[in-house]
């Protein structure tokens, strides 16, 4: 039994019930949103051969503080940085080091910050001088497969049918979808009910109604799903070794479809990071 409850009303911690938001939660994700995308986009003319992650973090932590947010991965469950980047096999929840990009690597860069108390959830991947082929056909199953998804979303709909639109794309171009990690609601709360799977059926899942807000966020590998989590008890790696790739936006759910909270204002949230209009 799925349970849905007014947001307003919603105790300020994760209970498994969903939350229905209404137009100024809407404006507060806006707001959230943005600060995020404008910070991805600086990226965009940063992230090159060389460049330690660890500057990326610091970078995303000056950002935040120069705008009046705070990074919310910062201290969260004990998470010692403010961004989590993750390079080649490293699926997700990467730790920014000391240790140079590449020339050839592909990095996502996970940036949530926190405005007036609402999350801005997004990540992109970049790549880092020149990269192969199979590294850009990646980003590119990568991307469309996280837009197929958000192109489900309506009221009425299941969380399945989003699931199913990125799996149904991602297994038809040889690529394979993890299962162990999903997208999950946000908005005043970093992560809350519903998880949004990037695999299954559209006839499966809680209902979408309007005035939900989740991410939604595949991470699309090579080689074989399967993955593992080292010893620092954050870094999720492919177990073949084979690369992975994400794209993340957050949405709400709207009368009619969604909207896309997270959308790059200089249109670079594409794979390439080419404008939209280019």
């Amino acid at each position: 039994m799925v349970n849905y409850i007014e947001a307003a009303t919603a105790p300020p911690k994760n209970t498994g019930a969903i939350r229905l938001y209404g137009p100024d939660a809407f404006e507060g994700m806006r707001k959230a949103c943005q600060l995020t995308a404008r910070c991805l986009d600086e990226l965009a003319s940063i992230v090159k051969p060389g460049l330690p992650t660890d500057a990326i973090d610091r970078f995303v932590f000056e950002y935040g503080m120069d705008n009046g947010a705070h990074p919310a991965t910062l201290n969260y469950r004990g998470y010692t940085k403010s961004t989590c980047t993750s390079i080649n096999h490293v699926v997700c929840h990467g730790i920014p080091d000391a240790k140079p990009l590449r020339e050839g690597d592909i990095v996502n860069i996970d940036v949530t910050f926190v405005v007036d108390g609402w999350h801005g959830d997004s990540s992109r991947m970049y790549p880092v001088g020149q990269i192969k082929r199979a590294a850009e056909r990646l980003l590119d199953v990568t991307h469309e497969s996280l837009m197929r998804g958000i192109a489900a979303v309506r009221p009425g709909a299941r969380t399945g049918a989003i699931g199913e639109a990125i799996q149904t794309y991602a297994e038809a171009e040889r690529c394979s979808v993890v299962r162990d990690f999903c997208g999950h609601g946000v908005g005043r709360l970093f992560h809350d009910s519903p998880n949004i799977l990037h695999y299954g059926r559209a006839n499966e899942g809680p209902e979408l109604r309007e005035g939900m807000i989740f991410t939604i966020e595949p991470m699309i590998n090579l080689g074989r799903p399967h993955v593992k989590v080292l010893a620092d008890g954050w870094t999720a790696v492919t177990r073949d070794r084979s690369l992975s790739a994400q794209y993340e936006h957050t949405v709400g759910v709207t009368a009619t479809g969604c909207e896309i909270f997270t959308l790059s204002p200089g249109g670079l949230d594409r794979p390439g990071l080419a404008p939209l209009n280019g």
